[in-house]
């Protein structure tokens, strides 16, 4: 795609153009609105039909501090526009709005930018955001980039290799083609304008990424008018500024059809991924920079060589990470980063004696905090990698400031936090030397279910009611995304509940995916209880302590009660009171925030032989109350660790 033409910028009264031969980027003055975008033989790109303040823009939903993760939706229109660089290389345009006491508007100094470079097939944006320490309090709970392309050509999305798709068009969701169903986000196609999707089930939820592969993602025209094919393509080459850590599930495209750059929202966390500035905080944050990439094959050539290109150039810009071209003082270049090495080991006696070199393990930095404490971070910055098969990690390019070290290792429960503050200054490079994490352990394994890795991947997913699917994930390793998986353990157990047996059942067959409500025909809910039941032989200790561990996936508005034995006593062992609102159920999410329990059980509730352990959902108010597990493991009482494996 290289051109040798010249970057131009044309300022008119209302709108403002950069074109650098490639591309030309038109953008509303003084808002900061994308309004055009030219490429190849298409004048523009975006929906036209729209008005132009709802083509491309950066919105943020805000809130008085009122609990919830709703509030007032704001499109961030610029007050002040600048050129903050324009020479023969790049092109940089500031739309600024500052706060002031009088305005109804969110309590922060905002400064979108937009770039241009020389002989680039695309644009990036960045925004900072300010908030003052004498300016009141407020919550954020959403924030991102959104293009609306034009629903004429572009019908072909892409987000991965195994989930890219010809889409249904916007039209088709509403009025008498679509019926909405037990979530406005979903709706079934009953009458589409193709043929080949009625009868599927169109949600944006289905179509979710983790931070850390959501990396590009896109649209692709294949319109027979245009010469040659084109493809629109959001690349987010850092995670460094989005919430919640590497696991963290966002939006990414859908239709309409819609591209997003999310990265701030309560998306599958609820509440507590709600950005909540308190009292006399100040707050500063830089959001981005992404990139959005256009490019495009000679006619006759398969349109889908577009999303490799977009691949391509995706790795070309996370090689190219932290850009040097950023004007903004508050974006760092490489060489006023910091930089942290060191080698993690994983100990656990009753598994092994010997500390293990913790591979494949996620490690990161982020603000200091309680262990786990990452997964609810909004205002900072974090910065993650995986260990190799010797455990040893490199964590690069970390912006100047006070860190924790957290990991977690798939295989082990529980999360490594390294206390300790980390200060990072410019070039500095810090080895922590070796570290050791002691995953919960209070005696050896009497049975597990399940595998230790933060998901509900590995349980039983039935297949979709078949009124009710979406096409792209049949026969799909994501089959979890499936619209009403939660409706088919009703089916399953119509009349009685989930009974596990411990050297008999097998979890990826008999253990449902999802500890739902069973939903009767009049639309009610019944509470559910499952029952793991397992053999003790004569060597229980009476006098002991056993140990439960239940790690839980995900939790939306569940209580979790567990009982020993005897389903009738007043009193559980345990509960979890009213837990979650990740609403991972309702949205094809196999996971939500991650929670570890561990809970003592007596030897005297315990008897030789046949055990059961009750396992009680009791909230019922809708479909959506539940939990997911991600590993359950029975304890024995602490016993001399050299007997042990």
């Amino acid at each position: 795609m290289a051109n040798k033409a010249t970057l131009q910028l044309d300022i008119h009264d209302h709108h403002v153009v950069m074109d650098n031969g490639i591309l030309a980027v038109t953008l509303s003055k003084p808002d900061g609105n994308v309004t055009g975008i030219k490429y190849s033989n298409i004048d523009n790109i975006l929906e036209v039909r729209d008005k132009e303040a709802h083509r491309g823009y950066w919105d943020l939903v805000w809130n008085s501090g009122t609990p919830g993760t709703t509030g007032t939706f704001d499109e961030m229109r610029g007050k002040e526009f600048e050129v903050v660089v324009q020479n023969e290389e790049q092109i940089e345009l500031s739309f600024k709005r500052n706060y002031s006491f009088k305005d109804k508007e969110v309590p922060l100094n905002i400064d979108k930018r937009f770039i241009m470079l020389r002989n680039s097939s695309g644009f990036y944006s960045y925004a900072i955001y300010e908030h003052l320490r004498e300016w009141p309090p407020f919550n954020l709970p959403q924030t991102r980039i959104v293009f609306k392309l034009s629903k004429d050509k572009f019908h072909y999305m892409a987000i991965a290799d195994n989930r890219k798709r010809s889409m249904p068009l916007p039209d088709d969701r509403v009025g008498r083609r679509g019926k909405t169903l037990d979530f406005p986000e979903a709706v079934l196609l009953v009458h589409p304008r193709e043929a080949a999707f009625k009868g599927e089930v169109d949600d944006k939820y289905q179509y979710s990424c983790e931070n850390k592969d959501l990396k590009v993602h896109g649209w692709i025209s294949m319109d027979p008018s245009d010469d040659p094919p084109v493809g629109f393509w959001q690349i987010t080459p850092s995670s460094e500024f989005r919430s919640g850590g590497p696991l963290k599930q966002n939006l990414t495209s859908h239709v309409g059809p819609y591209a997003l750059a999310m990265f701030l929202s309560a998306h599958y966390g609820g509440e507590e991924l709600v950005l909540k500035m308190n009292p006399d905080e100040p707050w500063k944050k830089v959001f981005g920079p992404v990139f959005f990439y256009l490019n495009s094959v000679p006619n006759g050539t398969d349109p889908l060589s577009l999303w490799e290109d977009a691949k391509t150039q995706m790795t070309k810009e996370v090689q190219s990470w932290p850009y040097s071209f950023p004007a903004s003082e508050n974006f760092p270049p490489p060489n006023q980063r910091g930089r942290l090495t060191g080698n993690l080991f994983v100990l656990d006696r009753y598994v092994n004696q010997e500390q293990m070199p913790a591979a494949e393990a996620y490690v990161g930095l982020a603000a200091p905090g309680d262990a786990g404490s990452w997964q609810t971070e909004t205002k900072g910055y974090q910065f993650w990698t995986k260990t190799d098969a010797y455990g040893s990690f490199s964590i690069e390019n970390v912006r100047i400031g006070d860190y924790n070290l957290y990991a977690w290792v798939p295989g082990f429960i529980g999360d490594y936090h390294y206390d300790v503050v980390i200060s990072v200054s410019a070039g500095s490079d810090i080895d922590i030397g070796d570290l050791v994490f002691e995953p919960p352990r209070n005696g050896p394994t009497v049975w597990e279910i399940g595998i230790p890795d933060r998901s509900a991947n590995e349980f039983y997913i039935p297949d979709p009611n078949p009124n009710y699917i979406n096409k792209l994930y049949v026969d799909h390793p994501d089959r979890f995304r499936q619209y009403g998986l939660w409706e088919r353990y009703a089916e399953l157990y119509p009349d009685t509940d989930l009974v596990y047996t411990v050297g008999v059942s097998d979890y990826p067959k008999d253990w449902f995916f999802a500890h739902v409500n069973r939903t009767r025909n009049d639309g009610s809910h019944l509470p559910t209880t499952w029952q793991i039941k397992f053999t003790l032989d004569n060597n229980v200790d009476k006098s002991g302590i056993y140990k439960l561990r239940v790690a839980l996936a995900t939790a939306n508005v569940a209580e979790l009660q567990i009982r020993v034995n005897n389903l009738e006593v007043e009193h559980a062992l345990f509960t979890t009171g009213q837990i979650g609102h990740d609403n991972a159920i309702a949205r094809h999410g196999i996971h939500g925030l991650y929670r570890l329990y561990s809970v003592d059980m007596s030897g005297s509730v315990l008897v030789e032989g046949e055990n059961t352990i009750f396992l009680s959902q009791i909230i019922n108010d809708s479909s959506f109350n539940g939990v997911m597990y991600d590993y359950i493991r029975l304890e024995g009482p602490p016993s001399d660790v050299s007997t042990h494996p």
